[in-house]
């Protein structure tokens, strides 16, 4: 592990060169403006954190929105604090902001002790130059980046800062809703990719996948058939299917979750529904067919009161497997 925890410093080391590198953040100001980094740093959380219209509340509340006291706000320490800034630093680049007039202090109307630190219109419209010229050049970095790729790289970006204990990256509600139109397309590529990523399964499996999301499709039944499509913040994450076999019995298929979401309960929460669904709609038995490597899915059916009721080997998707069906009596 200590090996690993190495190869991991060096490897975060690696990217933090590439990515200064390669978003300009060694240039002596941000985005070609007349802000040095940290400058622009303070001045984007003091726009998002003290501005009703950046941050989508109704106060102005936040630590920069104090930085201007009377009593009872926290102290220039405090603030450079919260954004590991030197708070002599920090002073001087509040003053400077006041100097050039993009900052201005009033009363806060809830305390006559306290004063509010805001920007003004000429502060919220550096502000705003600052946020095109971002989007600008972070945009030019992925213009390259095909289509199908752009989820991975959003996944991956939410996951790290996730792990590394960003607050503003915990872990989003998870929702289950009824799928749309594109959802099954979604699953037939999601799930896929993610097979032939994890499992090495050739296009093989794609192709069954197509034929059972056409068919769902072709037979849609609204009373007796249901996708649910797991959501993580606005993310699709998963899904399952639940497709009527005849009028006693239900098929729980297709069955997935994206590798970044896993470990939240997420697939225990999709095959639940889909059991209290099948239960709602009066079917007698649910069945699913599997194959014995998929051991984590294994795990949540067997928890759930599936039982294995036939094995057999085959071989598909370019692999040597043994397929299982599994049954739930209702």
């Amino acid at each position: 592990m200590l090996d690993e925890r190495k190869a991991l410093v060096a490897e975060i080391r690696r990217f933090n060169r590439f990515y200064t590198r390669t978003v300009g953040l060694l240039d002596e100001t941000l985005t070609q403006s007349a802000f040095t980094l940290t400058e622009a740093r303070v001045l984007f959380e003091l726009g998002h954190r003290s501005s009703p219209a950046a941050a989508g509340i109704a106060g102005e509340h936040g630590f920069l929105a104090e930085a201007f006291h009377l009593e009872t706000g926290p102290a220039a320490s405090d603030i450079a604090g919260q954004l590991r800034v030197d708070a002599a630093y920090l002073t001087r680049i509040l003053r400077k902001f006041a100097g050039e007039g993009l900052t201005e202090t009033r009363a806060d109307p809830s305390d006559r002790r306290r004063r509010i630190l805001s920007l003004t219109v000429r502060g919220e419209a550096a502000l705003a130059g600052l946020q095109a010229a971002a989007n600008h050049d972070i945009a030019r970095l992925v213009e390259n980046l095909p289509d199908r790729r752009l989820h991975e790289l959003g996944d991956a970006l939410r996951k790290a800062a996730e792990l590394l204990g960003d607050p503003a990256h915990e872990s989003p509600t998870v929702r289950l809703r009824p799928h749309r139109v594109g959802d099954v397309g979604w699953v037939v590529q999601r799930q896929a990719r993610l097979y032939a990523d994890e499992y090495g399964w050739n296009i093989e499996f794609e192709a069954m996948l197509a034929e059972i999301g056409a068919d769902f499709i072709r037979n849609f039944v609204p009373s007796r058939d249901f996708c649910w499509i797991a959501e993580r913040g606005d993310q699709p994450v998963g899904a399952v299917f639940l497709v009527h076999q005849d009028d006693e019995a239900a098929k729980l298929r297709m069955l997935h979750v994206e590798a970044s979401a896993r470990g939240l309960g997420i697939g225990k929460q999709l095959v639940d529904t889909c059991i209290a669904q099948a239960r709602a709609c009066g079917y007698k038995r649910l069945v699913l067919w599997t194959n014995d490597i998929l051991l984590a899915a294994r795990a949540i059916y067997e928890r759930a009161g599936f039982k294995l009721v036939s094995e057999e080997r085959h071989h598909s998707f370019g692999q040597d497997l043994t397929g299982q069906t599994w049954k739930l009596q209702l």
